[in-house]
């Protein structure tokens, strides 16, 4: 049974987390990934990243066994990677294909998902 402690604490941590990471990642490392166009609705990322939040601590929470760091680590990077190669594959089915660019994404989504999943995985060993 879900600990519903766990999952919102965690994945509100998580969320938190993963939109600092991206203003880290794409807002300073790597703002040139993507060209400007129209100013981000900050808002409607933050929501985003609420849900990679919630989602990536719904999985540790229930179904990754035993729940370890490095278990949750791994776990994260996964969903990282093909949460990210799903998205720019939708993503680039409409314009010309940057596989540099791309390529970058998925890296810095996988890494991203694996310490938002480091945070929940700690947060949860620290809620037992």
């Amino acid at each position: 049974m879900m600990n519903i402690k766990k999952f919102l604490l965690s994945g509100t941590l998580g969320g938190i987390v993963d939109f600092l990471l991206g203003w880290l990642f794409y807002g300073i490392i790597f703002n040139d990934l993507y060209p400007e166009g129209e100013s981000m609705n900050l808002f409607l990322v933050f929501l985003g990243c609420m849900t990679n939040g919630y989602f990536i601590s719904y999985i540790l929470t229930n179904w990754v066994r035993p729940v370890t760091v490095l278990n949750g680590v791994k776990s994260g990077a996964i969903i990282g990677f093909f949460t990210s190669l799903s998205m720019n594959l939708f993503m680039y089915s409409n314009m010309p294909i940057n596989y540099k660019n791309m390529s970058i994404d998925i890296v810095i989504t996988t890494i991203m998902s694996a310490l938002v999943a480091l945070v929940i995985t700690y947060t949860n060993k620290r809620l037992n």
